[in-house]
């Protein structure tokens, strides 16, 4: 007769059942961690210059002039999987827009809010469209369970939302170009720093000033950068100075310590802006009026760069022009 275990049903079970969870376990371990993270900002403001350099590797860097798409590895320890991070990075400024990551040029205050504001405003709302999608989709599925809004403290709820609109993803805006932000009179330095202090505590975000220049505020940015693309620990130095590069990471800055827009020329009263986000913006734009050019005819069509030469596709295009300009001439 075959061997009866001494185990009943219940005890094979739960027995099982502790194999499966901690071979699930070991799994887990050794499982490999894929972060997705997007740059933009400022046009020749340094985004590829400062992604090369988080990434350690010694190759110059070329304009951007479309999305590019770059990875970063790190492995956890000795003989363990890497982790993955996907970089994606999106060229000319303002004409493309959705990302975690924002890089400003601190040396070019006159193109500063409105390339910010841009590119939050685009690629905010892209976010909210992609999340109400997928909210929909899910109600969709059957058994999906409805909730009913709760009114109870919309006016209170409301009230925060016009001091603060956290990102709907994690979000780090880094100034660059530090080494020629420091040749600026210290008054203008001031409206920078604590304009962008204040637009980082708005967004909930982290806020970093760096230049590929200085290797100590480069390791610092790299820092914030591995945080994001790894997971890491991005250190705690919090430097909310003015006078020195600003590094306060998400949650480490308050409006009571930022204070009120420096505007010493102009009576802050006399602005009528309709909320505090306003009323900054307004402010810098005394000090800084903003470029009004428009990035995007700036732009080169990247099928005539050179870094994209192909002859085999360059001569099928041009076959394909000249097709198209007689059949417009007859």
């Amino acid at each position: 007769m075959p061997k009866i275990s001494s185990d009943s049903l219940w005890e094979q079970a739960a027995a099982e059942v502790q194999s499966l969870e901690a071979a699930g376990g070991e799994e887990e371990e050794e499982a490999v961690s894929e972060r997705t993270v997007f740059l933009m900002g400022s046009k020749a403001g340094g985004k590829t210059s400062i992604l090369l350099r988080c990434l350690d590797r010694d190759e110059p860097s070329k304009p951007t002039l479309a999305l590019e798409y770059t990875f970063g590895r790190r492995a956890r320890g000795h003989n363990t999987p890497k982790d993955i991070a996907h970089l994606w990075e999106l060229g000319g400024g303002t004409s493309l827009s959705l990302s975690v990551i924002l890089i400003l040029d601190l040396s070019k205050p006159n193109a500063l809010w409105g390339t910010l504001e841009r590119l939050l405003q685009a690629s905010q709302a892209q976010l909210e469209k992609v999340s109400s999608q997928a909210q929909k989709a899910q109600k969709a599925k059957p058994g999906a369970k409805h909730q009913t809004p709760v009114h109870s403290h919309a006016s209170s709820r409301k009230t925060i939302l016009e001091l603060i609109s956290p990102f709907p993803v994690p979000l780090l805006i880094i100034g660059s170009k530090y080494d020629l932000f420091q040749e600026f009179d210290s008054d203008k330095r001031k409206v920078i720093s604590k304009t962008l202090r204040f637009v980082a505590h708005y967004y909930a975000a982290s806020l970093i000033f760096t230049s590929i220049k200085t290797e100590s505020l480069m390791s610092k940015t790299k820092g914030f950068f591995s945080h994001m693309a790894f997971g890491l620990d991005r250190g705690k130095t919090v430097c909310c100075d003015c006078t020195k590069p600003l590094i306060i990471p998400a949650g480490s800055d308050s409006f009571s310590q930022i204070g009120s827009p420096p505007a010493t020329d102009v009576d802050i009263t006399s602005l009528h802006a309709k909320n505090p986000k306003d009323l900054w913006k307004k402010v810098y734009e005394l000090v800084f009026p903003q470029e009004s050019t428009s990035e995007q005819r700036e732009l080169k069509d990247p099928a005539k760069d050179p870094q994209y030469s192909d002859p085999q596709i360059d001569a099928m295009r041009a076959q394909k022009d000249q097709t198209v300009l007689l059949q417009s001439a007859s």
